[in-house]
């Protein structure tokens, strides 16, 4: 498009579509009008117009009738010098928007006015790195901001606690600690995904945290080569916003249960078996939440319940719970969807087939039961021992 056909068609758009001064723009702000930034994400990064709601224009039309259903309500568009939001206001006209502006000058004339400004929450790296769950309604640069904020702890880097964290690290989740003191065996590689050949003998979590670094730079790693024990679980568990369980035994899935219930930290749990997996999540912040226990009051005999080591699993199963796992703890963060509480997810590979079974809160169960009293770590340990 040559310059000249360029102006006439610019100068079109204004001859139907009403243009108004950014103080103007501010004053009908204030008397309710809805304010939209549509310039892209990372424009946006260095700050936009106080109050407004930042919708690139490339995703304006999709995201629309959800900010905003009632096509009476007037509309105010801001792009960076004002030019997109000419076509941005024509776009929304052609959709039925009756009360449609464009902001003369753009963000440009905005800040050269003195007008107030909100800091992007987002530099252009994050405003790039997340870009496409940023166009998410239910995430935005408000849910962002909560990835970032938010702690979560994983017991385990192996099976589970692989694809859990590298999932939450591409997210943006602000802090992992990952709990293990194991080592990276070749045996672990069909499965734990985070770890790499030319790092077999080395510790997991360390493993873990330079795959996760190469990921994500931006997510702070936290290790502890320790295994969970009964003089620990509350310290490594304390001041994180919730608990992953990739644990590969019943003393440990015991322990975090318990913890879980006393410092009131949601936990993601999630099982693998051979060709079969299963999710659930024990949320000790909703009196309707079942516990653990709930589901498993007494643990089961070693022989009813082998490890991976001893009855085997095909690789891509942990991958696919530990996602689903992944997926909880999003969602808990943003507090979107309906979590797995009170529900139990069963996998069953062999057959690719998902089957939800209820999980209601038992009365009398002994983690959470309104008789339930709790003992001490050391006894759910002792419990587990002679289990097995």
């Amino acid at each position: 498009m040559t310059s000249l056909n360029r102006d006439s068609w610019l100068a079109s758009l204004r001859a139907s579509i009403a243009e108004i001064s950014p103080a103007e723009a501010l004053a009908r702000q204030a008397q309710g009008s809805f304010l939209i930034d549509v310039r892209e994400d990372g424009e946006r990064a260095s700050g936009l117009p106080l109050g407004a709601v930042g919708v690139s224009r490339g995703f304006l039309e999709l995201r629309i009738e959800q900010l905003l259903p009632d096509r009476n309500h007037p509309v105010l568009l801001l792009c960076g010098s004002g030019q997109r939001s000419l076509l941005a206001a024509e776009a929304l006209q052609r959709m039925g928007y009756q009360q449609v502006f464009s902001v003369a000058g753009g963000f440009q004339r905005w800040k050269a006015e003195g007008l107030p400004v909100a800091q992007g929450a987002l530099d252009t790296d994050a405003a790039e790195r997340y870009a496409r769950q940023l166009q998410l309604p239910q995430v935005g640069e408000a849910g962002q901001a909560k990835l970032t904020s938010a702690r979560v702890v994983l017991l385990g880097a192996g099976g589970l606690g692989a694809p859990a964290a590298l999932y939450l690290a591409a997210a943006g989740v602000g802090q992992l600690t990952l709990i293990d003191d194991d080592r990276v065996e070749r045996s672990n590689l069909h499965r734990q995904v985070i770890h790499a050949d030319a790092r077999v003998g080395m510790a997991k979590t360390e493993s873990a945290r330079i795959a996760l670094a190469a990921l994500n730079p931006r997510v702070r790693v936290e290790i502890r080569n320790e295994r969970l024990q009964a003089d620990n679980v509350e310290r490594l568990l304390a001041d994180h916003d919730l608990v992953i369980d990739g644990a590969d035994n019943f003393p440990a899935r015991y322990l975090i249960a318990a913890a879980s219930q006393r410092l009131r930290l949601p936990m993601v749990y999630g099982a693998v078996e051979r060709f079969t997996g299963q999710v659930s999540v024990f949320d000790p912040r909703r009196a309707d939440s079942p516990c653990y226990r709930c589901l498993f009051p007494e643990p089961p005999a070693a022989a009813d319940a082998p490890n991976c080591s001893e009855a085997g699993v095909l690789g891509v199963l942990p991958g696919i719970v530990g996602l689903l796992q992944a997926t909880e703890a999003l969602k808990l963060i943003l507090g979107i969807g309906e979590p797995l509480v009170g529900r139990l997810l069963n996998f069953d590979a062999l057959a690719m087939r998902f089957r939800e079974t209820r999980l209601p809160r038992d009365p009398a169960c002994p983690g959470c039961g309104t008789g339930a009293t709790f003992k001490g770590y050391e006894d759910l340990v002792q419990l587990c021992a002679s289990a097995g």
